[in-house]
């Protein structure tokens, strides 16, 4: 018998807790399409609908969760254009109720921004800009910054005791052995002055696309970090459309902050640490219901030699030429 803590988050229970902080729900209630946490619309009498967030638990301090905020009300205060939480008469944006953390949002429409469309591209480029202008203004205190102990060193670890089948284990030990050991001679070059706040899981599923404007949503995961953390994924394709792709990205951002060619470098030791950490991740979330039950293909045979192979890959990748701009 199941025994996660989202068991006990009915669909009473939602509205309950969005009723507790002074909203009247009309008892239309959505599911939204989330894994960390999980996210409701929330239909409200005579209003328009909101979106209600329930943190995972032991995730995140409180700490941790009232810091994201504040960054995001110090985005939206900049007047750039992110959904930040509702904050109630007494400044408060994060609640409580049956021992579940919540916050409230916004609803916002939109759909995922056309990377292939290089104007896009320098938009997305000039509002990352604007957020990082702000970020660099003054640091994180609570949340966690990119690191290769956390996501690679000790993700390789939680693998190899608990997932990698056992004929696959001496190819995957050895292999990210190395990748660490490559991952940490670059990534030893970034300082303190390179890292600032930064939204930290910038893809198109997180940015919501219109009336040509980017809106950036959910910065659960934001964090202390390079600048191009939050440039690298907007890149795909060949070498050559990510050149071009990069030159437009970098002509906006460079409209509100300036960019420094030697973070680069630091793109496939990025997308490295990003790969092992996200099989990481579906591993420690495997207990709960709703992994196994959307993720289907992980934790397969095939899965798992395709991961082998993505890392091989990524090991040419980091030994090749770091893009430059044109």
């Amino acid at each position: 018998m199941s025994t996660h803590p989202y068991d006990r988050l009915t669909p009473d229970l939602v509205i309950d807790a969005v009723e507790s902080v002074g909203y009247l729900s009309d008892v239309r209630l959505l599911a939204l399409n989330s894994y960390e946490n999980r996210v409701y619309q929330v239909g409200i009498e005579a209003d328009v609908p909101l979106i209600a967030k329930f943190y995972r638990p032991e995730r995140w301090s409180d700490e941790q969760i009232i810091e994201e905020h504040a960054f995001a009300l110090e985005l939206q205060e900049a007047e750039i254009s992110v959904v930040a939480p509702l904050v109630d008469e007494g400044g408060t944006s994060l609640h409580r109720y049956a021992d579940f953390r919540f916050a409230l949002f916004p609803r916002r429409g939109g759909y995922p921004p056309e990377l292939d469309n290089l104007d896009n591209l320098l938009v997305l480029g000039r509002t990352v800009g604007r957020i990082h202008a702000v970020g660099r203004s003054k640091p994180f205190v609570h949340r966690q910054d990119i690191s290769v102990q956390r996501m690679l060193s000790d993700c390789r670890e939680f693998l190899l005791e608990h997932f990698i089948p056992r004929e696959l284990q001496p190819a995957y030990s050895s292999l990210t052995l190395d990748l660490e050991q490559i991952v940490r001679e670059i990534y030893g070059a970034v300082t303190q002055e390179d890292q600032i706040r930064v939204h930290g899981d910038c893809h198109v599923g997180n940015i919501l696309w219109r009336d040509e404007t980017a809106h950036f949503v959910d910065l659960d995961d934001s964090c202390t970090a390079p600048a191009i953390q939050d440039l690298w994924m907007f890149l795909n394709g060949d070498r050559q459309e990510r050149q071009l792709q990069l030159a437009e990205l970098v002509e906006g951002y460079s409209e509100f902050c300036d960019f420094d060619p030697r973070q680069l470098r630091w793109i496939e030791a990025l997308r490295t640490l990003r790969l092992v950490h996200y099989a990481a991740w579906l591993g420690r979330r495997w207990e709960d219901p709703a992994f196994p039950h959307s993720f289907t293909w992980f934790n397969t045979e095939r899965y798992w030699a395709d991961h082998i192979l993505e890392l091989r890959e990524q090991m040419s990748a980091l030994q090749e030429e770091p893009l430059q701009l044109l």
